[in-house]
């Protein structure tokens, strides 16, 4: 036998353990026992050490050895630093790991973790207000079943070479595009909506309705909780929504019970259909079928039922399935120019041009420019949606800046998982799931403030936004915002953190120099750029609602109070004048066809010396009124008089506004001959410009006509010798004796005006709370770096103590780099701010002019916020005893 055949283990033993044992530990023992074996082998003989191998052999046979690792679903990247054998980033194990770690990093840090926490959930909270408000506006009227097929008439006019889009429509057309267009599915004419009493038993109430046609039930896929399916049929029948129903007859049920509306009609309760959501374009509380209208008022119907040139209505419509926009306005374009034909004013000056305009833009896209669409409030839901972006991104700033501060206190945990084997990818695992958990907690405690604040957001917009809690959608939503905001808060500190060398680490650490801090310092500029831009455009706003309020409104709105007029009132307005001008509650009365600080109605046809044929289109604004009526409104006269009982011809006056004197050139107006609808009509006195629609538009031309049969509301004027409270109460009974059909409502003309500014204040407010809580949270963040940087330069500023620092010498140290990175911001957010303004402010006739005043205030208001957010740190690290800083040196 060959003497080398004994210097190798048995060849046996061998194979035997590479079937049996697992590859990954194949080569460690296969190594370990072959080395053994050579020692025995050169010191007790080799047949001995062959012996002993497979005696090892056996005592190693355990299931141990036996276990296969699984097949890596991926293969692992080799660097100098891994090894192959590691876990994925993404297993089970790993993931529980980086939350553990992350918990404890989270306990470990209190004061940075309840910054990091709380600046996140206020913008979160934020961002879900905002997404909710957003939401509800571009979800408007998505509940009507027919959304995708429903349009409302509208129609393009030339006025005074002006080309003007209105809701307004004549009479006929509903029947003409029901009739003669099969492209239309359903046709529903429908009234402007009006306050009118409805009276069951003794109880009066005051709801706000329609006149609509039968159609619309099922065009506005109404939902019909009880009665007749087509419950518009008959004239004399009256539709409720279901808390209408509950208000009038309670538990009881109210189909078949009858209705008394205005004290002049009884109708019958046909169905109860549910209440319309706040957003839908669609409001009331009660509707009547559109055909009652010629029953109640037939001559007022019989006056406009061929009229094409009153445009006084509104046109819902329908079209058939696969039938286009483009081609329905094609065909439709010119219907009503086609029945001016033989008024060739109308026709070369106005020049009508009808067309059908969807649901989906009826809420977000109203303003229309020259008969094109411009955009409407869908210019403040962008607004607002960057509004959102911007506090998420701050908080999320927050999160980078405070993680990114501390990587010297995180440099030798990183090099040491690097040097024991970790990659990258895990490293960026764990700081990911740290932002994640940190995104968790904030979202469970910005919920709680959404909950806590939505009855008073509710209150702030005038909506009904609730959290749908019970939907899996909601929660789904949830999910998807905490990971995009954990993502976007923790990508910046886990890629920065993750990249740091560990040979450099574990031999002196990381040195945080200037190149280091300068992305943090950019974070901080864009995080109060974004502050500063909201700071400076809630200033503006603010100074735009101002400039409107403060503008001469023509006439005194003080004391004044009006009261939606009805037929008994108008029928007994004299007795009613005389018996409140006794009461001594009263110092003047008189009846207009609109409120004070509304015009309701304007007309053409006007002519005067020096006019053209095609100055008949021009539209005036009118106003129909009785004597008294300048007392009544409290209005200054710019030059002669009011209509007067003492002058009989004054039955055919007219008074003019100072526009409309402009309008038509007229030098020397009073005493002037006006023609209206081939009557002449003398100008008797000139008004100044009241403000009777919008505060931030030009005043529109205006006549006052003297007409007392043209009544919608009556005007009192209260003795100013009395109080308003008083007041109301002694003439209530008054009106109450000559209206018994309607409870007394009234409103005041200084509440209805200021209503005026609604809008603007909303988004004002809304800016406002933005604008703070960006400021809060950019300073929340503030705060924690100034901190962090004090306790860095614990033993600097200690030094400089002892080298003879003051206090002040110590907060200016600190001071000055935040100081800095304000003002840059500044700087870079005025030009933004100004360019987002201007446009803003474009949509404005009477605007202000944005001086550089208010980019002053912004830029002291800044630096005062930041030097008292970072002063209580500083001058804590100022105080603090130097020997307790250098001692450890």
């Amino acid at each position: 036998m060959n003497q080398k055949q004994f210097v190798h283990p048995p060849r046996w033993a061998t194979r035997l353990l590479d079937v049996l044992c697992a590859p990954h530990l194949r080569e460690e023992i296969q190594g370990d026992m072959d080395e053994l074996f050579h020692k025995r082998g050169q010191r007790s003989g080799y047949a001995k050490a062959r012996l002993l191998y497979v005696l090892d052999l056996l005592l190693l046979l355990h299931p141990r050895l036996w276990r296969r690792e699984p097949t890596p679903t991926f293969r692992p990247r080799h660097t100098k630093y891994s090894d192959v054998s590691r876990s994925s980033f993404l297993h089970p194990t790993m993931i529980r790991s980086y939350l553990i770690i992350a918990f404890r990093n989270l306990i470990k840090n209190k004061s940075y973790s309840a910054i990091n926490i709380g600046g996140l959930a206020v913008g979160m909270a934020v961002a879900m207000l905002i997404g909710l408000w957003i939401n509800d506006e571009v979800s408007a009227n998505k509940h009507y079943k027919n959304y995708g097929t429903l349009y409302q008439v509208k129609m393009n006019q030339t006025s005074d070479g002006r080309r003007d889009t209105q809701d307004g429509i004549p009479y006929p057309l509903g029947d003409e595009l029901k009739t003669k267009y099969p492209d239309f599915k359903a046709v529903a004419m429908c009234d402007w909506g009006a306050n009118n009493s409805l009276v069951v038993g003794d109880q009066k109430f005051l709801k706000d309705g329609h006149y609509i046609g039968q159609d619309a039930v099922e065009m506005f896929s109404l939902q019909i909780l009880n009665g007749d399916k087509n419950p518009l049929k008959e004239p004399y029948s009256i539709v409720l929504s279901d808390e209408t129903a509950r208000t009038l007859f309670g538990s009881q049920d109210p189909i078949g019970k009858t209705v008394r509306m205005n004290n002049t009609s009884d109708l019958k309760v046909t169905a109860v259909v549910a209440r319309q959501p706040k957003n839908a374009s669609l409001q009331f509380d009660y509707l009547v079928p559109w055909h009652l209208a010629a029953k109640l008022q037939p001559d007022y119907i019989k006056q406009h039922e061929t009229n094409w040139g009153d445009n006084s209505f509104r046109v819902f419509a329908q079209l058939q399935d696969g039938v286009t926009l483009e081609k329905v306005n094609a065909k439709i374009k010119d219907v009503v120019l086609s029945h001016l034909l033989n008024d060739e004013v109308t026709q070369k000056s106005t020049k009508p041009e009808v067309f059908i305009y969807p649901m989906a833009k009826w809420r977000l896209y109203s303003e229309f420019t020259e008969g094109k669409n411009t955009g409407g409030f869908i210019k403040y839901v962008r607004l607002f949606g960057i509004f959102g972006l911007f506090i998420l991104v701050i908080a999320c700033i927050n999160f980078m800046n405070l993680s990114t501060a501390r990587s010297e206190k995180r440099a030798k945990e990183v090099g040491v998982r690097k040097a024991v084997g970790s990659g990258r990818e895990q490293l960026i695992g764990q700081f990911l799931s740290e932002s994640l958990l940190i995104t968790f907690m904030a979202l469970v405690l910005a919920l709680g403030v959404v909950f806590m604040v939505l009855p008073y957001f509710n209150t702030l917009t005038e909506k009904q936004l609730a959290l749908q809690v019970d939907k899996p959608v909601f929660w789904g939503i949830m999910v998807i915002f905490t990971l995009f905001t954990g993502l976007l808060a923790g990508s910046y500190p886990a890629l920065y953190l993750s990249s740091f060398n560990p040979v450099r680490i574990l031999k002196g650490g990381v040195h945080v120099g200037k190149s280091a801090s300068l992305p943090r310092q950019i974070l901080v500029v864009i995080q109060f750029t974004f502050s500063i831009v909201l700071m400076i455009g809630t200033i503006i706003i603010y100074q735009q609602i101002q400039h409107g309020k403060n503008r001469p409104i023509g006439f005194n709105n003080k004391g004044l109070i009006s009261v939606n007029a009805s037929k008994d009132l108008v029928d007994h307005f004299e007795a009613l004048q005389a018996e409140l001008l006794g009461s001594g509650m009263v110092s003047s009365i008189c009846t207009t066809n609109s409120p004070p600080a509304q015009v309701w109605a304007s007309n053409n046809g006007w002519e005067w010396k020096g006019s053209t044929p095609n100055d008949k289109s021009v539209d005036f604004r009118t106003l129909a009124t009785s004597y008294d009526y300048t007392k009544t409104i409290g209005i200054k006269l710019k030059e002669g008089r009011d209509f007067s009982r003492d002058f009989s011809t004054d039955s055919s006056g007219v008074l003019l506004n100072e526009a409309a004197v402009k309008r038509m050139g007229l030098k020397h107006p009073v005493g002037e001959i006006l023609k209206w609808n081939g009557s002449d009509r003398k100008v008797v006195g000139v008004l100044p410009d009241m403000m009777m629609e919008s505060p931030y538009q030009a005043v529109s031309p205006l006549t006052v006509i003297f007409d007392k049969y043209w009544v919608g509301s009556i005007c009192v004027r209260i003795n100013p010798n009395v109080s308003s409270s008083e007041a109301v109460n002694r003439i209530t009974p008054i009106f109450d004796k000559y209206n018994p059909g309607f409870p007394f409502d009234y409103k005041f003309a200084d509440t209805e005006y200021n209503k005026k500014f609604n809008y603007e204040e909303l988004i004002g407010n809304l800016s406002a709370i933005v604008s703070l809580l960006a400021i809060f949270i950019s300073c929340l963040g503030l705060f924690g770096l100034a901190s962090f940087m004090a306790e860095q330069r614990t033993k600097e500023i200690g030094i400089r103590k002892v080298l003879g620092a003051s206090i002040a010498n110590v907060w200016g140290l600190l001071s000055k780099d935040f100081v800095q990175l304000v003002i840059i911001s500044c700087l870079i957010a005025s030009p933004i701010a100004w360019y987002a303004m201007s446009q803003w402010l474009e949509s404005y006739t009477y605007k202000i002019n944005i001086g550089v005043g208010v980019f002053l205030v912004v830029l002291i208001m800044a630096l005062a916020i930041t030097l008292l957010t970072i002063s209580y740190q500083a001058i804590k690290a100022a105080l603090l005893n130097p020997v307790k800083s250098l001692k450890s040196e």
